[in-house]
């Protein structure tokens, strides 16, 4: 799977205008990338736990959150079956994974980790003819009031839905491309439960923000590119830039180690409860699925992990895949952490 890391490098150096055509179709470069050997053995690792069958396929994409240099990179189960590179080329949806950035906006809006909403079955009336009903996962609700901690830990999408309408629809739209998200983003009012589709490492570089005390790095997997006689061509300048609270994305770190927190098992588990039994280290974690998709993302210590699953032509995904897809992400988090 390495291969897909090569197309990924092939694909940003013909996006570098400082080097033209005629060298990359004569062969005569010297490329250094960031890929780091143990990282990508790591991904590669956990990829088993994602095989649920033959047509399942996956993207997963690890980062250096301090400079967003990509370590690791698979953009599918299998090259010789497909050179299709989802972490690339492919967009979808994420899912509750837009939550951290929604609760960003709302602790920048005065809420707090213990403001409270009702969760109960709601549908919201706009106006005679427009109504929207969002669900809970397997329709399960508090029916009392639930803090924003206990809204992360257990992904309670009516929660996120109150929280959303009542600072405004275009303020998560704003954050997300704030934090790297290019792809076309509309105010609406399920975006967020992650209706609107992404790319695995856009999304990932916007979780590198709130892992960086809000510094947004660009993602990329070039540091020089030289000719045959030794000039340099092009060097990644680091650009750094402070675009979010430094408090406020620690509070939401923090949050997010909520998701695996056996204190708050209640009227239903936190949403990373079953990988806790894996973890020797501190996470902030958030998973994400829609029918079609399954998403980890989370980091510690400088890195940043995101994994996707689904299908190719959109079929539903089960709670196999989820699963899955949970252990694939915990398990090549604490194997490259282990030393």
């Amino acid at each position: 799977t390495l291969s897909y890391y090569k197309d990924a490098v092939m694909e940003e150096l013909n996006s570098l205008k400082e080097i033209p055509d005629s060298y990359i179709e004569t062969g005569g470069l010297k490329i250094w990338t960031s890929l780091d050997i143990d990282a990508q053995t790591s991904i590669e690792n956990g990829l088993k736990y994602n095989l649920i069958d033959d047509e399942i396929q996956t993207a997963k994409v690890m980062m250096n959150s301090n400079n967003g240099e990509i370590i690791a990179l698979i953009g599918g189960t299998s090259y010789t079956k497909t050179t299709y590179n989802r972490a690339t080329s492919s967009i979808r949806q994420p899912g509750s994974t837009v939550k951290p950035f929604l609760y960003y906006t709302a602790l920048e809006n005065n809420f707090t980790p213990s403001t409270t909403f009702l969760s109960e079955r709601t549908t919201f009336y706009f106006d005679e003819s427009k109504t929207y009903s969002p669900k809970n996962s397997d329709n399960i609700y508090a029916n009392k009031n639930i803090t924003m901690i206990q809204a992360i830990a257990y992904s309670d999408n009516i929660y996120a839905v109150k929280t959303h309408l009542f600072l405004g629809q275009e303020n998560l739209v704003n954050i997300l491309k704030k934090t790297g998200i290019t792809t076309n983003i509309e105010a609406n009012f399920s975006l967020p439960l992650g209706t609107n589709e992404v790319n695995i490492i856009e999304l990932t570089g916007s979780y590198a923000t709130l892992a960086n005390s809000g510094y947004k790095v660009k993602p990329h997997l070039i540091r020089k590119v030289e000719d045959t006689n030794g000039n340099v061509l092009y060097k990644y300048t680091e650009e750094k830039k402070q675009i979010l609270d430094p408090n406020l994305t620690f509070i939401i770190s923090e949050m997010l180690t909520s998701t695996y927190d056996t204190n708050l098992i209640d009227y239903t588990y936190p949403t990373c409860i079953n990988i806790l039994s894996n973890m020797t280290k501190k996470y902030a974690v958030k998973s994400g699925s829609t029918d079609t998709d399954a998403w980890v993302i989370g980091y510690n210590n400088g890195l940043v992990l995101a994994s996707w699953t689904g299908y190719d032509n959109n079929k539903k995904i089960n709670s196999k895949a989820i699963s899955g897809n949970k252990t694939s992400w915990i398990t090549s988090m604490e194997e490259y952490l282990k030393d």
